[in-house]
C-alpha cells in the first residue's frame, strides 16, 4: 500500500477538530495515546518511504523471525548525550534561535535537571517555548539543518557497542527502530544514517510543510514510548514477547517491560537497580569520569528542537 509523505501525515492530523489538540481538555494518558499513535504512523511511513565491538554475542536476536524487532532509545543509549542538546548547539550556531529564546529554554532545562521531576506546569512551559521557536519554519528547513548538525555533533558520538547490537538485529533480518522524545525529523536522520529501519519520535504538527507551533499529542516520553511501540507492533504484526528494547533511563521502564528481551544500556542508577531485580541484561559502554559526565539524565519531555541551551550559551561566551 502506498504511503503518504510525512508532511501530508502532519496535515491530516491538523485537520482533526481543534478540541482534539487542546491539551487542557485531554488527560495525560489520552495525550500519550495520541503521541504514541502519531509517532508509530510517522515511523511506518518513513520506514516504507524511499531511502534518501568486543561484546559477548547476545542471546537475542533470533535469526529469521519476521515477528521480532528491536527498539532503541537514542539519548545515552545509542548516542552519547542528548539529541536535543546537540540540535540546540547547531541551531544556536546558525542563529536559528535568539539569545532570549535560548535563555528561557535554558532555565527550563536546568529546572528539570536540578528538580529531577516533571511538574506539569513546567512541562507545558518548556513545550510551548520550544514549539514557538519552530513555529512558521518549514519542515524541510529543519531537516536540512538537522543533516548538517548530525555530521557536526552526532556522528562521532554513536556508541560502537550499541551500534553493534543494532547491527546484530539487522543481520538477523529484523527491523530496528529508534524510540525517542527527540523530534521525529531528527530521529529519522539518525536512523537513516545508521541504516536502521526508522524512528519513532515526537511529532510536531505541520500544515503545508510549515510548523504550526503545536504538538500532535505530547512529547514521546515515558509511557508514551511504550504506547507508540505497541501501536507500531500492532500495525506491523510484531510479537512483542519476541522483541527487544534497549534504554539507559528508568523513564523507559514501561517500554522495557513491554518486550520479551529488555536490555539496560549505560543505565542510570534507578534503571540499574530495577534491571538487576528483574534479571534484565545490562551493558555499559562508559568508563571512568566519562561515565559520570554523560550518565546524568538528559532533560526529558520538551519534545521540540532546543535543548542543552545553557551549555550552548556558555560555550558561545567562552569563544567571545
Amino acid at each position: 500500500m502506498a504511503r503518504r509523505p510525512f508532511t501530508e501525515l502532519s496535515s491530516s492530523w491538523a485537520q482533526r477538530p481543534r478540541g482534539w489538540l487542546t491539551t487542557r481538555r485531554r488527560t495525560a494518558t489520552e495525550r500519550s495515546v495520541v503521541a504514541g499513535e502519531a509517532a508509530a504512523e510517522a515511523a511506518r511511513q518513513a520506514a516504507h518511504a524511499p531511502a534518501h565491538e568486543g561484546e559477548d554475542t547476545p542471546r537475542f536476536p533470533t535469526p529469521g523471525d519476521p515477528r521480532a524487532a528491536a527498539f532503541f532509545d537514542l539519548d545515552n543509549t545509542v548516542m552519547q548525550g542528548a539529541a536535543i542538546f546537540h540540535l540546540g548547539r547547531g541551531l544556536y550556531k546558525r542563529k536559528f534561535v535568539t539569545t532570549r529564546e535560548l535563555l528561557r529554554f535554558a532555565w527550563q532545562q536546568t529546572y528539570f535537571r536540578l528538580a529531577g521531576a516533571e511538574h506539569a506546569g513546567h512541562m507545558a512551559d518548556a513545550r510551548d517555548s520550544a514549539l514557538s521557536i519552530v513555529r512558521g519554519h518549514r519542515v524541510s528547513e529543519l531537516t536540512t539543518i538537522g543533516e548538517e548538525i548530525y555530521d557536526e555533533y552526532m556522528a562521532h558520538r554513536i556508541w560502537p557497542g550499541t551500534r553493534a547490537l543494532a547491527q546484530a538485529h539487522l543481520d538477523a533480518g529484523q527491523r530496528v527502530w529508534l524510540v525517542t522524545a527527540a523530534p521525529v525529523e531528527t530521529a529519522t536522520i539518525v536512523a537513516r544514517r545508521l541504516g536502521l529501519t526508522g524512528a519513532l519520535g515526537t511529532v510536531a504538527e505541520s500544515v503545508g510543510g510549515v510548523y504550526t507551533g503545536r504538538l500532535v499529542g505530547e512529547p514521546l516520553h515515558g509511557p508514551a514510548k511504550a504506547l507508540a511501540v505497541r501501536a507500531l507492533a500492532e500495525a506491523e504484526d510484531l510479537d512483542l514477547s519476541r522483541c527487544a528494547a534497549y534504554s539507559d533511563s528508568a523513564n523507559d521502564i514501561p517500554l522495557l517491560s513491554l518486550v520479551g528481551h529488555p536490555y539496560a544500556i549505560n543505565p542510570d542508577a534507578q534503571l540499574r537497580a530495577h534491571a538487576r531485580e528483574m534479571g534484565w541484561r545490562l551493558r555499559d559502554y562508559r568508563t571512568g569520569r566519562k561515565a559520570v559526565r554523560i550518565g546524568v539524565p538528559a532533560a526529558a519531555g520538551a519534545g521540540a528542537v532546543v535543548g542543552g541551551a545553557a551549555a550552548a550559551l556558555a560555550a558561545h561566551r567562552r569563544r567571545r
